[in-house]
């Protein structure tokens, strides 16, 4: 007999059909959809990817529940506490986004760095003689401060290398790298260029502030591809105005989409993409593909890979 799934949001059409093939697929996209099928069925795994929440109420009302399972990587969407604490397998797709966030990290890097927004708005107003008064620099030669050296990270600093970067980087721990480690005041301090590639937690909270952006050098980027809550933006849009900061560019905002008056997003000096850097089709299709098999395998007798459970260990350690 085939097991329930809820989907929570759309996903790619080939993990669908899979899904299909193996277990019974409901959908819950809106409040009423949702509500309907909690009503008339026992749910067995829940799959979103970045909106759909996988919360306590919803663990609640799916008695059944074996799996909670996210479409990515990061899990602010999922309660994984709740989730151990009910013995629910927490599974996501680890390390599938770290070549195309990379991608959109530099390209954004290189958006800022080259005025390259400013230069096509200009082409397509028929203003050609803007070359005339065009301000920008290159990467090459230039330091790259990196915050975090996780999957994503390590890409970054391979990429930035590439460009003729030297790569400098603050982690919570020192890794065997060919860059310098150094504390995050001395990375803030030096760097010409940061990029964030660190976690949100409750514990980690805000990173970069007031306090870490009067550090930076006159004129700096900073990219932000992580977490938009890692930045108070108060505070970022003061350096803007104030030309502390040279340029802003992130995929990520602390709250998605942003109100119509969030002024960073029509600062002349920002660039922001709607969180799409992981939404190209090589990788949308992998990380649904690969959740989605994974799903089907914890519900039938084979099992999910165990590096796709996020809270193997915990779960592990609550049953020892």
């Amino acid at each position: 007999m085939k097991k329930n799934v809820l989907l929570l949001e759309t996903i790619a059409d080939e993990a669908l059909s899979l899904l299909h093939e193996h277990l019974n697929v409901f959908t819950g996209y809106d409040d009423a959809s949702l509500k309907d099928v909690l009503a008339k069925q026992q749910i067995d795994a829940v799959i979103t990817r970045g909106k759909g929440q996988i919360n306590k109420a919803l663990m609640a009302a799916c008695t059944d529940l074996q799996v909670a399972a996210r479409c990515g990587v990061g899990l602010d969407n999922v309660d994984v506490a709740e989730a151990t604490a009910r013995n629910i397998k927490v599974i996501n797709a680890p390390g599938s986004n770290a070549a195309t966030i990379a991608e959109h990290t530099l390209s954004l890097m290189l958006m800022l760095m080259r005025n390259m927004y400013h230069s096509a708005a200009q082409v397509k107003a028929g203003n050609w003689n803007w070359r005339n008064q065009y301000s920008g620099d290159e990467l090459n030669g230039k330091t790259l401060g990196i915050l975090g050296m996780g999957n994503i990270g390590k890409r970054v600093a391979r990429l930035g290398e590439a460009f003729g970067m030297k790569v400098i980087y603050w982690s919570r721990s020192v890794q065997d790298l060919p860059y310098t480690y150094l504390s995050m005041e001395d990375v803030l301090q030096q760097s010409d260029v940061i990029s964030l590639h660190l976690p949100f937690t409750a514990e980690t909270g805000t990173t970069i502030g007031a306090a870490q952006l009067a550090l930076m050098k006159q004129g700096a980027l900073l990219i932000n591809t992580a977490r938009g809550a890692l930045i108070d933006h108060e505070a970022l849009l003061t350096a803007l105005n104030t030309g502390k900061l040279g340029g802003f560019a992130a995929d990520v905002l602390p709250e998605e989409p942003p109100a119509p008056d969030f002024a960073i997003v029509q600062h002349p000096n920002a660039i922001v993409t709607p969180h799409s850097g992981s939404l190209t089709a090589s990788t949308f299709r992998y990380m649904c593909l690969i959740t989605a098999k994974n799903v089907i395998a914890e519900l039938t007798a084979e099992g999910a890979e165990p590096a796709s459970i996020f809270n193997l260990q915990a779960l592990q350690k609550a049953s020892s």
